[in-house]
């Protein structure tokens, strides 16, 4: 789906289009991006990559995965600068934690697009409470490849696609790693703080019976 480089005739006609990596805090977005934009690199083909400027956590350029894999970017304040940015010289637009950005980014994007540039966005899908996040959801809609990840559940194992938040905040925007957010499964999500302590008294009974979780 994502091979490189393009065909000659790719070049000589400027296709664009826009791919989206979803996913749940933890789940590897970041990652995945890192990886897309090392391949166009290796392929020479000309990338930028941006980042909201409110990104910090773990460089104040640089975006970084949590494995700390990281890659250059320019940090910007709104998706406008993007566009200023970009220029109609660059073959591959990467833009992390597009969650944070407002709604204009879509038109951002489907201008790149439209001019002939392959655009890659990673970003939360869900906020804490499990609402749509931002402009996630009318990038999704409007990309030609969606790619969602998904992270592990810390209370049960399963596949994990929410964000819980183990802090009192109620601000949509709250940056924060391991210490704040926990990636959970849906009956984990719905379940709450109650859920760490019944999957551990759950695993107790197992093994009191000599069963094993698998």
């Amino acid at each position: 789906m994502f091979t490189e480089p393009h065909r000659p005739i790719d070049f000589l006609r400027r296709r664009g289009w826009l791919e989206v990596v979803c996913g749940s805090m933890f789940s590897g977005k970041t990652e995945e991006l890192i990886r897309r934009l090392t391949r166009a690199r290796i392929a020479r083909q000309r990338v930028e990559i941006f980042k909201p400027a409110l990104d910090t956590r773990y460089h104040d350029q640089n975006v970084v995965s949590h494995n700390q894999n990281s890659i250059r970017s320019t940090p910007v304040q709104s998706p406008s600068e993007i566009l200023l940015l970009a220029g109609g010289a660059t073959d591959v637009v990467g833009i992390d934690e597009a969650q944070f950005f407002d709604e204009s980014l879509v038109d951002v994007c489907r201008q790149l697009a439209d001019a002939g540039t392959r655009v890659i966005v990673a970003g939360l899908d869900m906020d804490y409470l499990g609402r749509p996040f931002g402009p996630m959801p009318a990038l999704l809609a409007t990309a030609e490849f969606v790619t969602k990840v998904h992270a592990v559940c810390v209370c049960c194992g399963e596949l994990a696609a929410y964000s819980y938040r183990l802090s009192a905040s109620e601000s949509q925007v709250l940056l924060g790693e391991t210490d704040a957010y926990e990636a959970r499964c849906r009956p984990c999500f719905l379940a709450g703080p109650a859920a760490r302590p019944a999957i551990e008294a759950a695993r107790a009974a197992w093994a009191a019976l000599g069963l094993v979780r698998r």
